[in-house]
């Protein structure tokens, strides 16, 4: 997402902010657990922090999975004392509107984190209104795939600070924009396709899953399952140290706020 987006093809302008989308989940997850971990080992027992947000079928459950402290807090000290979901339509409206607001500023003050608070809470209150009832009548992969859209724009507005080039950027996403010299395959290879690979199956529940039915039908045994479990995360870490040794400096994206 450093370029230019008139400088980019569709399909590269939606391969940065896949990429983006990934970077900013496991760049916070992982500091989360990092956090959780080093908790433990003092004693103290933290909540986890995020739920496997990315596979979320509506805004409202996205909200329920992704920085589950920060939202729990706005919720108890903010959403409710307000008045919560207890009082008028309107005013409930008013008062998510308001909680988003907060949450936008809570990360930053300029006018695209403002935005994109307000993205998130128009689309909780369109939700709200009657559209949560739609999306359970639609099948499951539609309302995954109108979520992780709506969720992946919101983060074009979270990342880039002016509104105008935002915009530009997402509407090079839907101008199907194939000429371009910088397509996607320019900036794919084998090594990136790896890295997106392992990244979007961890983000989703593809592992847990697989290692459910391999316990289920018995094929290996729960020790050897385990082992291999602990080596493949070691061999994934080492290869991260790897990769953060021979490049740049590179801090964690939440050190900003």
């Amino acid at each position: 997402m450093s370029l230019p987006a008139d400088e980019l093809s569709s399909c590269a302008a939606w391969l940065g902010i896949i990429c983006y989308s990934l970077q900013i989940y496991f760049d916070f997850s992982g500091y989360s657990d990092m956090a959780i971990g080093l908790g433990r080992m003092f004693g103290f027992k933290i909540l986890e922090n995020f739920n496997f947000p990315y596979i979320s079928k509506s805004i409202k459950e996205f909200w329920r999975r992704w920085h589950i402290s920060l939202s729990s807090w706005f919720r108890d000290y903010v959403y409710i004392p307000l008045g919560g979901s207890r009082m008028s339509n309107s005013r409930t409206y008013i008062n998510l509107i308001i909680v988003f607001l907060i949450t936008g500023f809570w990360h930053g003050s300029t006018w695209s984190f403002v935005i994109w608070g307000a993205f998130h809470g128009l689309f909780l209150i369109i939700e709200k209104i009657g559209f949560d009832k739609i999306l359970l009548k639609l099948p499951p992969t539609l309302r995954w795939m109108y979520t992780i859209i709506i969720v992946m724009l919101g983060w074009v507005l979270f990342r880039i600070e002016e509104i105008d080039v935002a915009l530009n950027y997402i509407g090079k996403l839907f101008s199907f924009d194939f000429s371009s010299p910088n397509s996607a395959v320019k900036f794919l290879d084998k090594e990136a396709l790896f890295i997106i690979a392992i990244a979007i199956l961890s983000s989703s529940q593809f592992f847990e899953w697989g290692r459910a039915q391999i316990n289920r039908i018995k094929v290996i045994p729960a020790p050897v399952l385990s082992l291999s479990k602990d080596l493949f995360l070691i061999s994934i870490m080492l290869y991260s140290v790897i990769l953060i040794n021979s490049g740049s400096y590179n801090p964690f994206i939440y050190f900003r706020f």
